[in-house]
């Protein structure tokens, strides 16, 4: 299944919205192709998808969900792929 999160992430001047399966990084390729995400917008196991997106992702069937269930499920699927600190930190 495709989730998506309220676009509550502010960044470069706009606001963002998380898109991740919890099904596989298979399934959230072709969903974010069909979106038209751009794959620079692939972060580790999401992509960063704008405000202005997210009614055409939701259209196209992404599950809205908060943004706690989000990383849940993403970690209940085994799919989290969390940040990793630098050496020293």
């Amino acid at each position: 299944m495709i989730l998506i999160d309220p676009p509550n992430w502010p960044g470069h001047g706009k606001w963002w919205s998380h898109l991740v399966s919890d099904v596989s990084y298979e399934e959230l390729h072709a969903f974010a192709e069909r979106l038209g995400a751009p794959a620079k917008g692939f972060e580790r196991d999401h992509y960063d998808i704008p405000a202005a997106w997210y009614a055409k992702a939701v259209a196209l069937g992404a599950e809205p969900v908060g943004s706690k269930e989000l990383v849940a499920r993403l970690t209940a699927a085994g799919l989290r792929r969390r940040k990793v600190s630098p050496p020293g930190r």
